[in-house]
């Protein structure tokens, strides 16, 4: 599968998206630019995630469910690192791993590892300081799959 890089050669320091619509890697300040640059979802991913369901139809569920929950779903694991309760923000952070890689937010599941790291260290600085690029990488994951996967055919 051909993914976006999505982490900086420093390992782990998730690529952050600049005002112009490119990706910035955060610690080169280099920008990529281009359509693959663009993709906040995967949808080759989806096609899997289609074929392992035996149809679109339980995979359109799954992401239709992803989206509405999203605000929920980061409003937990928001609360949970401002608190620094350590047991629900790895659930929290996790869950949102896993789901988003699922539907194919690669960018975003990367981001949430990077999250998942700092909150295993308990570094709840580091994790409030990563919470406003999680929010802004789900808001772009979420609307684009609305946009092109769960509103494609309506």
């Amino acid at each position: 599968m051909n993914s976006p890089r999505l982490t900086s050669s420093s390992g782990g320091v998730p690529a952050e998206p600049s005002a112009a619509g490119s990706v910035v890697d955060v610690p080169s300040g280099q920008q990529q630019t281009g359509e693959e640059a663009m993709r906040w979802v995967e949808p080759d991913i989806l096609a899997e995630l289609e074929a392992e369901l035996d149809g679109p139809e339980l995979a359109l569920g799954f992401a239709r469910d992803y989206a509405s929950l999203w605000d929920q779903r980061f409003s937990r694991l928001s609360a949970a690192v401002h608190t620094g309760d350590r047991p629900i923000a790895l659930d929290a952070v996790i869950s949102l791993r896993i789901a988003s890689a699922m539907v194919g937010g690669i960018r975003l599941s990367v981001l949430a590892q990077a999250l998942e790291d700092a909150i295993r260290r308990s570094d709840f600085a580091q994790g409030q300081a990563l919470l406003a690029i999680v929010a802004e990488h789900g808001f772009r994951t979420v609307s684009e799959l609305h946009a092109n996967y769960i509103l494609k055919d309506d």
